[in-house]
């Protein structure tokens, strides 16, 4: 009997720096069908027998690849542009750079302003040899000279790199003459906060990703995958997966999207967190508030270098203890059938996990321990991506005990988990891990009543890649089983909300509660006085 070939007219690749991962669809008009996946080792001397052989090992799974195949492509394997951001005021230019950075394949290594001495922006400099150094500072019409002095340590300190200018639209003349008399490599874009309320990343995203692809085509052979690929784009791996939360969350023009939501990514070397809160974009400015933080940001994404399941193994137990683990294995074992002889077990098999990063788990006390790895590093990752309610009255920001600060995650309710290691287990371990990682939250802004689904065959970044030409066929393809396994139903839209003082969260006894009532009153009578 004659087997029937499955036609596959999309390939998307994701060229990472272990492996080279190969995804088959086909795709007919709104309509996508995964087809296969397939893998193989990337191949660094030429990137292109990677991708063949990735390729060959579909072709093995009875698909047949079309005369008409349209093909695309990701890629983490360069490992992200070594980024400085220089800017005017410390906690301004972090933010911007972070957003800048967030999905066009820039790491942001260190962040410098006028408050450091120009002595140590310059060490900075030399010893980070940056890749890319985006240039901010001052809105439009606002300071100058910060972007003009930071303009002259960049000439001294002698660099081989880019440099985005995206400051004060009335300092950039200057700086650019700095700059063009000593031939340092530039690029101008507007403003990156042109006021105090607004970002605006997208050109310097834009020149930043540019010269992501300029250096990955110096690896050889990628030049003939950009000529391969219908868009000749090679897109940052991370970039693909929070354009995939973005279409998710806010849908297409012809269908409404899925709301706020929260995407986990556990792989060997980092934990990743991406969130996308749609409601948020719709905030007023007085809302926003004089400093844009990340809470006031529809997209987010938070990584954590540390934390991993291979090479950063060892970065989870120091975050969280060895003891901590044992006590998460003990949870993880109602049996008792696990009993580690002492601590040094665990920090030994941390250890061995970083030395050896294709060591598999064999034991029982290594799957449940693998598990508790990545229970604490998501719990530690979204303790720092989300917000928290504030506990103690602070002085200096006037901040009151109960109001929440930073990213308000309560209200999502779909959470998406990605990467190899949900791709790799089974829904119950799956839903174990995430319940245990998101409860016990203390006062951080968790989601109160999150749905977990995960992405089964790792497809999320090809998602991402294809939604920018196909949304509505992607769109249908996340809502259904092929996706996580089953049909996604729409939550109950969410209304956004600035945030409010959550007395109830913090002082639920009668003594504080009185306290409280009392100050109202006195407020109350102080206001009918003026």
């Amino acid at each position: 009997m004659q087997t029937i070939k499955r036609q596959a007219n999309i390939i998307v690749y994701d060229v990472g720096s272990t492996y080279t991962k190969a995804v088959a669809f086909a795709l007919d008009q709104d309509h996508l069908d995964f087809l296969g996946r397939a893998q193989s080792p990337t191949t660094l001397n030429d990137i292109m027998e990677g991708v063949d052989k990735a390729t060959a090992k579909l072709k093995t799974q009875e698909i047949e690849i079309s005369d008409d195949v349209k093909y695309y492509s990701t890629c983490s394997a360069a490992g992200g542009l070594r980024m400085v951001a220089m800017g005017f005021m410390p906690r301004v230019t972090a933010k911007a750079a972070k957003e800048v950075a967030m999905s066009a394949g820039a790491r942001v290594l260190e962040v410098i302003s006028h408050e450091d001495s120009p002595t140590y922006r310059l060490e900075i400099l030399r010893e980070i040899k940056p890749d890319i150094i985006l240039l901010a500072g001052g809105t439009d019409g606002g300071e100058i000279e910060s972007a003009v002095e930071n303009a002259r340590l960049i000439v001294e300190a002698e660099l081989s790199c880019m440099v985005v200018i995206a400051c004060n639209k009335e300092a950039q003349p200057q700086v650019i003459e700095i700059l063009n008399t000593h031939d340092v490599n530039f690029v101008v874009c507007p403003n990156i906060m042109p006021t105090i309320h607004r970002l605006n990343v997208t050109s310097a995203r834009e020149a930043i990703h540019h010269e992501f692809i300029k250096q990955l085509t110096n690896a050889k052979g990628l030049e003939n995958l950009v000529n391969l690929v219908e868009d000749k784009e090679i897109r940052p791996t991370p970039g693909a997966v929070l354009l995939a939360g973005e279409l998710w969350a806010n849908g297409t023009r012809n269908q409404e999207g899925f709301g706020d939501v929260l995407m986990i990514d556990v792989g060997g070397a980092t934990t990743d967190i991406h969130s996308v809160l749609p409601g948020v974009a719709d905030l007023r400015d007085e809302e926003i508030g004089l400093i844009i933080n990340n809470e006031k940001q529809a997209s987010y994404r938070t990584v954590e270098g540390n934390l991993g399941m291979r090479v950063s193994a060892t970065g989870i137990v120091d975050a969280v203890g060895a003891e901590s683990l044992e006590q998460i294995v003990n949870t993880l074992d109602p049996d008792n059938e696990i009993e580690f002889e002492n601590l040094e077990m665990i920090e030994e098999y941390a250890r061995e996990r970083k030395k050896n990063t294709e060591l598999i788990a064999e034991a029982n006390w290594e799957d449940k321990l693998d598990q508790a790895l990545a229970i604490a590093a998501i719990h530690v990752s979204l303790k720092r991506h989300a917000g928290y309610i504030v506990q103690e009255y602070n002085p200096d920001t006037g901040v009151l005990p109960g109001f929440p600060v930073g990213r308000d995650l309560r209200k999502v309710k779909l959470v998406l988990g990605i990467g190899g290691m949900f791709a790799n287990h089974a829904e119950e371990f799956n839903q174990i891990t995430l319940g245990r990682a998101f409860s016990d939250p203390g006062p951080s802004l968790f989601p109160t009543e999150p749905k977990f689904l995960f992405d089964k065959h790792y497809l999320v970044f090809a998602l991402g890649t294809l939604g920018l030409y196909y949304p509505d066929a992607v769109f249908n393809f996340m809502r259904s089983e092929q996706f996580t396994g089953q049909v996604i139903e729409r939550p109950k839209p969410v209304i956004y909300e600035p945030p409010k003082l959550d007395l109830e969260a913090l002082h639920d006894d009668e003594e504080h509660k009185e306290w409280f009532r009392q100050q109202r009153e006195a407020a109350k009578k102080r206001k009918l006085k003026e």
